[in-house]
């Protein structure tokens, strides 16, 4: 079993990481930049190292934190997500100077990273791809025929690419003309590759991913699915699992497909394989190599702790579950807490925290690092927190996530919270009929009204004279 651990990341993933290694015996170190320095991920390792004054340098340095593993005697890295965890580098630089990289081999992250590689390899095992190019495009010519054989519209993505960016839709060839340059030119800024390629645009489809877990001894499971259809600009919003719109047949079918394309790259610790749906089609679209920010949802509804399955299969330790182990009961909702407007086209809101309190009570989860006084600084992600509920059935689930929301006191930044209040209520959310298009297709539930009860305004003033007084 691993002894001590790295967590190269910071935040709430981080913190989550820490509790389990606690409960497994296992000493965590976590990094820091100057900004994070009052950060809980800081507060709650067993030991803490700082990594300089700039922001995000020291997060994003692989030399450096391999090789404070080294000096501090630490066995493995995880690296969370976000940061350096789909870095096939960082993970080749951890098996030269023997750390242990608590995710898949380098290998497998380059090959999955390189979204035609991952088409190409998907292909090869029979798992169906969208239709587009088979390879990188060479130009916008190349495009353009293309585009003309399958039919507009056509998305441009950068090869390299994740996270929503480096994505361009174009319903025209007029568009592909103007959206090409940009996504090439967004694809080389953001991740230093110029290579793109293009798929068939499916229109409004669902957006369903299934959550893998593999060993060294070539065990491959599937912890069912999650439905990350509610999202903004290609940014999740509100997860659930399982999904509320798949038939068993659809799911059992879905959850072998992330199977095979685990086995079909020689898959190693925690990955997801995120698939399209449009009707009964289902199609690859890529396979993140890390953990998800929604894997709490999975753990609510099946009682498998990920990040802990993840520790045990980095020290060598066969998956504590067979697929015919694995059920799941009842339904999870992750909701991400944005420090955004969403009043203000989302604008970014960061700042003190004047106020805090989490909500509680049964079936609800919440995984954050902020506190009473936090300072959000505007260096990273805008989340602060994840609320997650869990219920036995999808109405009730529901009214738990609305309850949830009630309970919740989050005073001196604006935050989406209201917002989801307004998801929660709209008939077609709650009849668990939704696509990728529901949040640009009801603006309306952006007219919300802001006003307070009496009660919350006397307790925000309170709130305020006290961070004021210094109490």
């Amino acid at each position: 079993m691993l002894k001590k651990v790295l967590i190269a990341n910071r935040g709430e993933i981080a913190v989550r990481i820490e509790r389990a290694c606690a409960e497994m015996g296992i000493r965590s170190v976590a990094i820091y930049t100057e900004p994070d320095r009052y950060g809980l991920h800081v507060k709650r390792a067993d030991e803490a190292y700082s990594l300089g004054d700039d922001p995000l340098a020291g997060y994003l340095d692989p030399a450096r934190i391999v090789n404070l593993a080294v000096e501090t005697g630490c066995d493995a890295i995880h690296p969370g997500y976000g940061f350096l965890s789909e870095n096939a580098e960082f993970a080749a630089l951890c098996e030269r100077k023997g750390v242990t990289f608590i995710g898949p081999k380098a290998e497998v992250i380059n090959k999955m990273g390189d979204k035609t590689q991952a088409r190409d390899s998907m292909r090869a095992a029979g798992v169906p791809v969208t239709p587009g190019s088979e390879g990188n495009l060479e130009n916008l010519d190349e495009a353009l025929r293309l585009a003309g054989e399958i039919g507009y519209p056509v998305m441009v993505k950068a090869t390299s690419g994740g996270g929503g960016r480096g994505i361009r839709r174009c319903d025209t060839p007029e568009e592909l003309k103007a959206q090409y340059p940009r996504v090439i030119s967004e694809a080389t800024k953001a991740f230093g590759s110029a290579e793109v390629f293009m798929e068939k645009c499916i229109v409004n489809p669902r957006h369903i991913e299934v959550q893998v877990l593999a060993d060294s001894d070539g065990n491959a499971v599937h912890l069912f699915e999650r439905d990350c259809s509610i999202q903004r600009r290609n940014q999740k919003l509100i997860e659930i699992a399982p999904s509320p719109q798949l038939t068993p047949e659809q799911r059992q079918y879905i959850g072998n497909l992330a199977v095979t394309a685990a086995r079909a790259v020689g898959y190693e610790n925690a990955g997801t394989v995120e698939f399209l749906l449009t009707g009964n089609e289902v199609y690859f679209m890529e396979m993140n190599t890390r953990v998800q920010v929604e894997h709490t949802i999975t753990e609510a509804i099946t009682g498998v702790d990920i990040v802990r399955e993840q520790l045990r299969i980095a020290s060598g330790l066969p998956l504590s579950y067979r697929q015919e182990d694995i059920q799941f009961r009842g339904y999870a909702i992750q909701m991400r807490i944005n420090a955004e407007d969403p009043k203000n086209d989302f604008l970014p809101s960061f700042g003190r925290i004047t106020h805090y309190y989490a909500p509680g009570g049964p079936g609800v989860r919440v995984d954050t690092a902020i506190y009473t006084g936090y300072e959000i600084p505007p260096y990273f992600d805008s989340m602060c927190l994840k609320l997650v509920v869990w219920a036995l059935t999808w109405e009730e689930a529901i009214a738990r996530s609305e309850r949830a929301l009630d309970d919740m006191r989050l005073h001196g930044i604006r935050t989406t919270a209201s917002y989801y209040q307004q998801i929660f209520k709209h008939p077609d959310f709650r009849a668990g009929v939704f696509d990728t298009s529901f949040v640009p297709a009801h603006p309306e539930l952006l007219n919300y009204s802001t006003k307070r009860q009496p009660s919350e305004i006397a307790l925000a003033i309170a709130a305020a004279i006290a961070a004021h007084a210094g109490w």
